[in-house]
């Protein structure tokens, strides 16, 4: 609903007032009166979020204007001449101009106008670019997306300087007005693609966003009960400049440090930038090892599971495995409880004081699992290989994907524990049903195992020269396909 700027700046002092309780309601809203080359004027401010001497040199420019100088057309003159400030738009509507007040903007009032001004002299609280915890690399650069939506579009424009380069600002969440950036590049991004995610942001209905960009993934992709992740986020620009060469699609939202890839397929959760910062057959070797650890997260202990229960199967060089003293406690009981224990102590670690954390790890992980093989809780093979999947989950890239993980292989345990080999089947066969019917965006998620596609399929297990990777991905179906210079 709209409400246009009247003309006597008192009906407009008395509509603010009204609108926002000036005051002591609100101190840090502050409505400052003055006089304008005779004429009065009113400035509405948050304190906090602008920039003092741009603030400073913008009210000295105002306070030293003359009458003659504003005497016909005042607000176009003080827009155009007077104002030494390049970011001044015109408004006619206060909602219109009371969002934008709120996200930082000054708004200027003048006597006898209709129209008001909105200079953007905001700046908000942030920290320092830094390398983020979950993607860090041994060698490359170490700045980091923020909390502050226009510094990471800086980010992200200060490795494309591609005129093609688009980016779309957007708003969702009818009380919090949060801003989203969607980002592309014009002439490589599918349009189809871009419009379906475009039409899924302009969707969201919804008062506010105050967890960021994971209530926006949850609105544009819809699928509450999969686990398994259908964007991929980064921390990272180099990361985020990357995927928009090859054709995707990136999502900011303000206030997170975390951007959002899509459309993805489940092998771009394998990635990780340390690959591409060594010399391409040590980067293999480095997904080898990354995917070789992440598979072992999942399928190791199942499998260990039905071989320990099934012993009778064994040939004679593989009577080792299984425990050599029989427990009160079932073996898939011992893996979840286990597990859980894990998580209990990496969910303690979140929440204790960085000084305490190593300490409390080592608790865990020495003291109590100690303690507990000795009374007969545990077997030393269950720590053993509840050891190795964690460090199978933390070496995983994706976050998400290792916690997706985590709950299929509490399903894996329970299944085989509870039925053997039936249930472990089973249980392989819901996680492949899951997958073949995930389709982010519309995309199959297994691409290019399924649909196969033989050029594609090499992407998976060898990191290829980068003089090599003349052509996007086919999946996305780009526009300008070839990444070479051979067409100029």
């Amino acid at each position: 609903m709209s409400t246009p700027i009247q003309k006597k700046l008192e009906d407009n002092k008395e509509y603010l007032q009204k609108r926002l309780d000036l005051g002591a309601e609100n101190f840090d809203i502050i409505l400052k009166e003055m006089v304008i080359g005779d004429k009065k004027a009113v400035l509405l401010f948050v304190d906090g979020l602008n920039n003092n001497e741009i603030t400073v040199l913008v009210l000295r420019s105002l306070l030293e204007t003359s009458r003659e100088q504003i005497a016909v057309a005042p607000v176009e003159k003080l827009m155009n001449r007077v104002i030494p400030f390049a970011e001044i738009d015109l408004v006619d509507d206060f909602e219109e101009a009371l969002r934008e007040v709120l996200a930082g903007p000054m708004l200027l009032l003048i006597d006898g106008e209709t129209e008001g001004l909105l200079i953007d002299t905001r700046e908000y609280p942030v920290r320092d670019p830094q390398e983020p915890d979950i993607e860090k690399i041994t060698r490359g650069s170490r700045d980091g997306f923020v909390e502050t939506l226009v510094f990471n579009v800086a980010l992200i424009r200060r490795r494309i300087r591609d005129p093609q380069l688009r980016c779309e600002m957007h708003n969702a969440g009818r009380r919090s007005v949060s801003d989203i950036a969607l980002l592309y590049i014009k002439d490589i991004a599918n349009p189809q693609i871009l419009e379906n995610v475009r039409s899924r942001i302009k969707k969201i209905d919804i008062d506010a966003l105050p967890m960021a960009e994971k209530t926006v993934e949850e609105f544009i992709t819809r699928s509450f009960w999969n686990p398994f992740p259908q964007v991929r986020y980064t921390e990272r620009p180099d990361v985020a400049a990357t995927h928009l060469f090859e054709g995707h699609i990136i999502i900011i939202v303000d206030t997170s440090p975390s951007v959002m890839i899509v459309p993805i397929t489940f092998f771009h959760l394998f990635q990780h930038a340390e690959e591409f910062r060594h010399n391409p057959i040590v980067g293999t070797y480095i997904r080898w090892i990354r995917s070789a650890g992440v598979l072992l997260s999942f399928l190791l202990i199942p499998f260990w599971l039905l071989l320990a229960m099934e012993t009778q199967h064994l040939p004679e060089s593989l009577k080792f495995i299984g425990p050599k003293e029989k427990t009160s406690i079932p073996l898939y009981l011992q893996f979840i409880f286990a597990h859980f224990g894990l998580d209990l102590v990496r969910l303690a670690s979140i929440h204790t004081p960085s000084p305490f954390a190593t300490a409390l790890g080592l608790v865990g992980a020495l003291l109590i699992g100690q303690i507990a093989v000795e009374v007969g809780f545990f077997t030393p093979e269950i720590l053993l290989y509840t050891g190795l999947v964690a460090l199978g989950v933390f070496s995983s890239p994706s976050w998400e994907l290792s916690m997706a993980n985590r709950v299929f292989l509490l399903l894996l345990i329970l299944l085989t524990g509870l039925l053997r080999l039936p249930g472990l089947i089973l249980g392989f066969a819901l996680v492949v049903l899951r997958l073949l019917f995930t389709r982010p965006f519309g995309f199959p998620y297994l691409w290019p195992l399924i649909p196969f596609n033989r050029k594609a399929i090499s992407v998976l297990f060898y990191r290829r020269p980068i003089p090599m990777q003349l052509y996007r991905p086919d999946f996305l179906q780009t526009g300008d396909r070839d990444r070479t210079d051979k067409k100029r």
